[in-house]
């Protein structure tokens, strides 16, 4: 959705004012497309995803994930203060992160509440082949 914001904000932009407003190597490398990248022009790529097929670990890396996505939004609104258009859309963003932040906490303690419990069949899907004890 920020890529299609930026496209939308510098549809009909020439070059020259694209340059100007210090976006020249981007217009360069990618003319008007949307390319997903960092703030300071680094690309997206999977490595940036930390997944351990752990729910605790997992459910706690998209907890950060959501609190860094929020603090983006509250940095890009910062700068974009003049832009009440602007402003609205990263404000919208910004409430969904809180929303993601707040289903992930739930289904952490929700697989927290699942660990004190005598049956770990989600950790085990009773297969016993492990050459482990399990004792319940």
């Amino acid at each position: 959705m920020v890529g299609t914001l930026v496209h939308q904000l510098t549809d009909g932009a020439s070059a020259e004012e694209l340059e100007k407003a210090g976006m020249g190597p981007y217009y360069t490398d990618h003319g008007w497309g949307v390319y997903p990248q960092a703030a300071a022009g680094y690309p997206y790529t999977a490595a940036s995803m930390a997944v351990k097929g752990d729910p605790i670990a997992d459910l706690t890396e998209d907890l950060a994930a959501e609190q860094k996505a929020r603090a983006t939004y509250e940095k890009l609104i910062d700068l974009c203060k003049d832009d009440a258009d602007v402003v609205d859309v990263l404000r919208y963003l910004r409430e969904r992160e809180v929303v993601h932040f707040q289903r992930f906490g739930e289904a952490l303690n929700g697989v927290q509440e699942k660990l004190y419990q005598r049956n770990k069949y989600y950790l085990n899907n009773g297969n016993n082949n492990c050459g482990c004890n399990n004792r319940n």
